[in-house]
């Protein structure tokens, strides 16, 4: 108890107290208290604002989603990142689970987008899943642009089809790419960037407010990497079993977040990840505990400055082995 509380009369103090258990813990308006209490409103009010001023008020929130809110603020202050989101996992369900990110980080967009803003993306299952999930209460003057080439055959991920559908969910604009993600050599990826239509939608992404990035794993039957790049199982493993850890815009990063010295990033046709880092807010959107290790990659190089994420995987990425633990 603070000296100034101790100073006031008894009287003083209870009528302080009943003030306020009626207007915080009861609910009633100042009005019906000064009836109660034959009290003018400017008494109550005051009586009010002297019981913070004493101390006199403890506001304490409870949540049964404490858990992820001590993730968040673990994973922030751990990667120094701007925001987090965790959302909670459906055991037993991972499309659900996706779902649930998804529709958190469209609501991070939502809160985050301004009219006039350039949002940049990248295709993949968890972008499309914010989009599936976005519902807009207003249109928005923003254009949606791609970071890499698309992938043709796979329309619910290709970052066209993905670029469309959130622009119009946002009542905006898309700028498409007319590339593919991979060329079939290093001569012909530098021609293609040289397009100058090529060329205007990576300088678009470039100059962007917003970016919208899945996060991508190499290990796995379900990588969605080899869908874009079929290839050999023996070939499949053998990438995992080298330096790279995982996928960012269609390139192959190594644990630091560094951009691998490998021949498929040589025929890549994308932003590069310096470029996205440098987008003033850029999103990470992922969910599935085989991310864990791309994901502190991408941490690592500091190559987002946000992340939306399950709490399974949250668990792994902030103390590795962990996944999957609720406290």
């Amino acid at each position: 108890m603070s000296r100034e509380l101790e100073s006031l009369s008894f009287e003083l103090v209870r009528r302080i107290h009943t003030v306020l258990t009626m207007h915080l813990l009861e609910g009633k308006k100042q009005s019906e208290i000064s009836v109660l209490l034959n009290l003018s409103t400017a008494t109550v009010n005051r009586l009010i604002k002297q019981g913070r001023e004493l101390g006199m008020v403890q506001v304490s929130i409870n949540s049964p989603f404490q858990r992820l809110f001590d993730l968040e603020r673990g994973l922030v202050a751990r990667w120094s990142l701007e925001s987090v989101l965790v959302t909670p996992a459906v055991t037993d369900n991972p499309d659900t689970t996706l779902a649930q990110v998804g529709a958190a980080a469209g609501n991070l967009l939502l809160e985050t987008v301004r009219d006039g803003d350039t949002i940049a993306i990248s295709g993949g299952k968890a972008v499309r899943a914010m989009v599936e999930g976005l519902s807009a209460d207003r249109s928005l003057d923003v254009s949606v642009v791609p970071m890499t080439g698309g992938v043709q055959g796979q329309h619910y991920t290709d970052v066209n089809h993905v670029a469309t559908l959130l622009a119009e969910k946002l009542g905006g604009r898309a700028i498409l790419i007319h590339a593919p993600l991979f060329a079939e050599t290093p001569r012909e990826k530098e021609m293609l960037l040289s397009v100058r239509s090529v060329r205007e939608v990576f300088d678009a992404a470039r100059s962007a407010s917003i970016a919208l990035v899945g996060i991508g794993s190499v290990a796995g039957e379900q990588s969605t990497y080899y869908e874009a790049l079929p290839m050999a199982q023996d070939a499949r493993l053998a990438l995992a079993a080298s330096d790279v850890r995982g996928e960012f815009l269609g390139h192959l990063i190594d644990a630091d977040g560094r951009v691998s010295d490998i021949e498929f990033n040589s025929r890549l046709v994308a932003l590069p990840p310096s470029a996205a880092a440098r987008i003033p807010t850029t999103i990470g959107v992922v969910s599935g505990t085989e991310k864990i290790e791309p994901i502190r990659a991408v941490l690592a190089g500091r190559l987002v400055n946000a992340v939306v994420l399950d709490e399974e995987t949250a668990y792994g990425v902030l103390e590795p082995g962990t996944e999957g633990r609720k406290e």
